[in-house]
């Protein structure tokens, strides 16, 4: 069970969250130091919110740094757990946000309520930040832009291994649907893949490339 949950389409349920995100923003107290130097301003940009030496904690600093964040739900299940009370129903959601430019996260949330399990997904997401380098490490094209990866990766999560390689401008994202959201959330628009393991399961795709992607930031390149 997947869904899509895009607030850069419009409408007026995208303006509604944008209203509440704001006012949630007017209320917000910041419990960290990380989050009252980003109200204070001294912390104006998401870049040096992550390169701080304070952690994120408050998921209101992404949404006071990054105001075009978009998000979307990549699976939703059903789980079961047995208690001494009896079966507990609730269902696992997987979201992924990001700002197409870089920018990306993944979270999961529980809830017996889908659109709680959601809220707590999103939320999940935004303190699991990163920055995905991207360049045009293909030898083939060499044109200098961004819109591959800079080199070879690779990302692990369960039993699912997925290698991501550069690739040529024009090729397009060359990898299945779930690996594509989120390289696509990531800004990345060419890219080569390869995966192994059980990938039927949603979460361990999604979380495969997103751990690819932060390895980009793992080693420096030459301009």
């Amino acid at each position: 069970m997947s869904g899509r949950r895009d607030k850069g389409k419009g409408g007026s349920g995208g303006r509604n969250r944008d209203r509440e995100k704001a006012r949630a923003l007017e209320s917000w107290k910041p419990l960290t130091r990380l989050g009252t130097l980003v109200q204070s301003g001294e912390i104006k940009t998401i870049e040096e919110a992550l390169g701080s030496t304070y952690p994120l904690k408050e998921f209101q600093i992404v949404d006071a740094l990054l105001p075009e964040l978009r998000e979307e739900v990549v699976d939703i299940n059903l789980v079961q757990r047995m208690t001494d009370s009896g079966r507990r129903v609730k269902f696992r959601v997987c979201t992924i946000v990001g700002n197409h430019d870089g920018y990306l996260g993944i979270g999961l949330g529980k809830d017996a309520l889908v659109r709680s399990g959601i809220e707590k997904a999103v939320r999940d997401a935004k303190l699991n930040m990163i920055y995905a380098k991207r360049g045009c490490g293909s030898w083939e094209c060499n044109c200098g832009g961004a819109h591959s990866i800079p080199f070879k990766v690779v990302g692990k999560s369960g039993s699912v291994v997925i290698t991501l390689k550069p690739a040529p401008k024009g090729i397009g994202l060359a990898v299945g649907n779930i690996p594509k959201r989120v390289l696509d959330f990531a800004g990345v628009t060419d890219v080569w893949a390869q995966t192994q393991g059980q990938t039927r399961t949603t979460f361990n795709q999604a979380y495969a490339t997103f751990d690819a992607l932060r390895k980009t930031m793992l080693m420096k390149t030459v301009k």
